[in-house]
């Protein structure tokens, strides 16, 4: 049994995502980035997941249905569900989850998807 902290970063499906308003990102290099991030987190300790979320009907549901199966030391909740005012309901969404289904685990957040491991660590 592993004694790694467990980490999930939330965030959108890339199919969710309009990529045309959001200048030089598109879907490939954004789960490349998260991959990485998620990489860099196992390669310092972490336990380190993905979990996306498809739409705003869906993303309570999906957060929760996690929270139940694992229990997570730190949820991070990314910067393209928090941000975006059009996504602001959503957001409010899936803290609510992480507070009722997973309340050990510490909140952080990224501010892009460059900052994801330093985000963890300030709390893990």
């Amino acid at each position: 049994m592993s004694n790694a902290k467990k980490v999930v970063f939330i965030g959108w499906h890339p199919d969710a995502i309009d990529f045309s308003k959001i200048p030089n990102l598109t879907a490939e290099k954004l789960i490349a980035q998260l991959e990485k991030d998620r990489q860099q987190l196992n390669e310092l300790g972490y336990d380190a997941e993905i979990l996306f979320i498809h739409s705003p009907q869906t993303a309570y549901d999906t957060v929760v249905d996690a929270m139940k199966q694992t229990p997570y030391d730190c949820v991070l909740i990314g910067a393209g569900v928090r941000l975006p005012e059009p996504h602001f309901l959503v957001f409010e969404k899936v803290v609510n989850a992480v507070h009722e289904y997973a309340p050990q685990a510490k909140i952080c957040f990224n501010t892009n998807p460059m900052d994801t491991a330093e985000s963890v660590q300030r709390w893990v």
